[in-house]
């Protein structure tokens, strides 16, 4: 059995409201990092029928979310990778993330109210396994791991490589942190380490 143990050891940041306004790069892996949603074919992800119903779930959370938006977004074999920007409710006032950056600056439109990080999350995990389970006929079966990753995005460069890694992932299948096959080290993960600790968060 694939080892479920987190790849990434980083603790959350104390005090930090992650309803607030700003980018957010989530990674949530598979149960036991098991190979759930298709093949990497030639540098190329080929979804299967549960990968589709994950990208359908992640696409979803929008209308369900109305202060969240998606940005870049992938389903790999194992895990999803995405960018989710939350807005701050008109009349809550412009709260920045801590970075330089003005992307973090962001208004909801009236009425909307904030939802945070955590929450969306877990209504991602748990709108997919409903549905997972239901196609394969698995009631209750647990399709996710526990925690899952996040790193705030502090300024546009990071979030600019961050969406140059997401969009090239299935390319760098090879040496993924989250392929328990792969080989050799990904430049992306060492510079990420520089950033920031990514706070594992539980949902």
């Amino acid at each position: 059995m694939l080892s479920d143990t987190p790849h990434r050891r980083s603790l959350r940041l104390e005090g930090y409201d992650y309803s607030q306004a700003g980018a957010y790069f989530v990674t949530i892996c598979t149960q036991h990092r098991e190979f759930l949603f298709g093949d990497v074919v030639d540098g190329t992800m080929v979804l299967n029928r549960y990968g589709a119903i994950a990208l359908r779930c992640w696409n979803d959370l929008s209308h369900h979310y109305r202060n969240m938006e998606s940005d870049a977004f992938v389903v790999m074999p194992n895990h999803v990778h995405g960018i989710i920007i939350l807005a701050d409710p008109v009349g809550a006032g412009l709260k920045p993330a801590p970075t330089d950056s003005a992307h973090a600056l962001v208004a909801a439109p009236p009425g909307r109210k904030k939802h945070p990080l955590s929450e969306i999350v877990r209504a991602f995990k748990t709108f997919s396994s409903r549905r997972i389970n239901e196609s394969r006929g698995t009631s209750g079966t647990s399709i996710w791991q526990r925690n899952y990753y996040e790193h705030i995005i502090r300024d546009d460069e990071s979030k600019d490589r961050i969406r140059e890694y997401i969009a090239t992932n299935p390319l760098r299948w090879e040496i993924d942190r989250e392929n328990p096959l792969g080989r050799g080290e990904d430049e992306f993960d060492r510079w990420l380490a520089t950033v920031k600790p990514r706070p594992d968060m539980r949902s």
